[in-house]
């Protein structure tokens, strides 16, 4: 019997949370061939898969920044494995790469979906394709610095400071001479970002005091808030928002789940602080990807960044409740999944 691929794929769209078994369902089929290949293709074996909270937007069938995932489609996703046979300029058998592999053990990947081997900084292990240098490290370099635009002596704010694209902004905040206080979900998450990652101050949000101390910990207000919550959160950030202020709008985890996402209550502040509130999405700046990867991974090199990985095993079968998990919080830094160890790499 042929070797099988094992891909996970949307059973039904979810209404509020994801529902392991019933959101998604598996399929099996034969592992692609070599020799079916067409021109511009790659074929990889994926070794780890990036888990991100926009996956849940991704589910949602309505008009967005990207088609939403059919019904009966693999579900999307970045993938970083290594090329078992190419027809593609881009690489060739044996190189390590990100691709949007999606969840799949193995995957065909297309030209148009392939940036060349070339335009990658080297790294030290293959994750930091999806953390170090990946998607949310990038998302967090273009959102923080053409977004936010921070000054020295600013302060700067990030909400789910503690996540892949949160500890990033902060960090690349600090490098521009602000001070940054980070928000996240524990005590523990709170002491990595000022004892490892540099970060003036951090609020656990789940404190019965929470309130009180980000009105502590932001005496001069706000000049920069980066949000990847929305909620309550984003409110108190508005109250305490500076005049002139730079909100960087680059997601909402709080509401995701929520079949009755809650707006601002603060509204009225937006207009009388005259702030600046501005959505983006990284595959706004794909022109500028080359040079943002090159100082984030000089930046790394240097200890001048750091990142972290919250790597599940398992399995791609251990995606779906490790997605689940993400919007509770589960994670520090990246969360990935490791579909397959490349020790135990494929000789097909």
């Amino acid at each position: 019997m042929a070797q099988q691929n094992l891909s996970i794929v949307l059973a039904e769209r979810p209404t509020a949370e994801i529902i392991p078994g019933q959101t998604f369902k598996s399929e099996h089929k034969p592992i692609p061939k070599a020799a079916d290949l067409k021109d511009g293709q790659i074929l990889v074996e994926n070794w780890y898969l990036s888990l991100d909270p926009a996956m849940r937007g991704w589910l949602n069938d309505r008009r967005s920044y990207i088609p939403p995932v059919q019904i009966g489609e693999v579900m999307r996703g970045a993938t970083v494995g290594r090329v078992l046979a190419s027809k593609s300029p881009k690489a060739k058998e044996g190189d390590v790469l990100p691709t949007f592999g999606g969840w799949s053990e193995y995957s065909v990947v297309d030209d148009a979906r392939i940036e060349a081997v070339s335009s990658f900084p080297a790294v030290s292990q293959p994750v930091d394709y999806l953390s170090g240098i990946g998607m949310t490290a990038l998302t967090a370099y273009f959102g923080m610095l053409r977004v936010g635009d921070p000054r020295p002596g600013e302060t700067v704010v990030v909400s789910g400071a503690a996540g892949a694209t949160g500890s990033v902004a902060g960090q690349i905040a600090k490098l521009k001479g602000a001070r940054v206080v980070g928000l996240a979900g524990s005590d523990d998450k709170c002491r990595w970002l000022t004892e490892e990652l540099g970060f003036d101050a951090a609020l656990n949000y789940k404190d019965p005091a929470f309130r009180q101390k980000f009105k502590e910990a932001t005496p001069d207000f706000i000049d920069v808030y980066f949000d990847n919550v929305g909620g309550d959160i984003l409110d108190m950030a508005l109250a305490r928002a500076k005049e002139f202020s730079r909100f960087v709008m680059c997601g909402g985890i709080s509401q995701y789940n929520s079949a009755t996402p809650q707006g601002p209550k603060n509204y009225a502040n937006i207009i009388t602080m005259r702030i600046k509130m501005q959505g983006f999405i990284v595959f706004d700046y794909a022109k500028d990807y080359a040079v943002a990867r090159k100082d984030l991974a000089q930046w790394l090199d240097e200890g001048k960044i750091k990142r972290k990985e919250t790597i599940v095993k398992g399995g791609l079968k251990a995606a779906e409740q490790a997605l689940v998990d993400l919007y509770k919080g589960i994670n520090t830094g990246k969360l990935i999944v490791e579909i397959k160890n490349p020790k135990d790499a494929a000789k097909l």
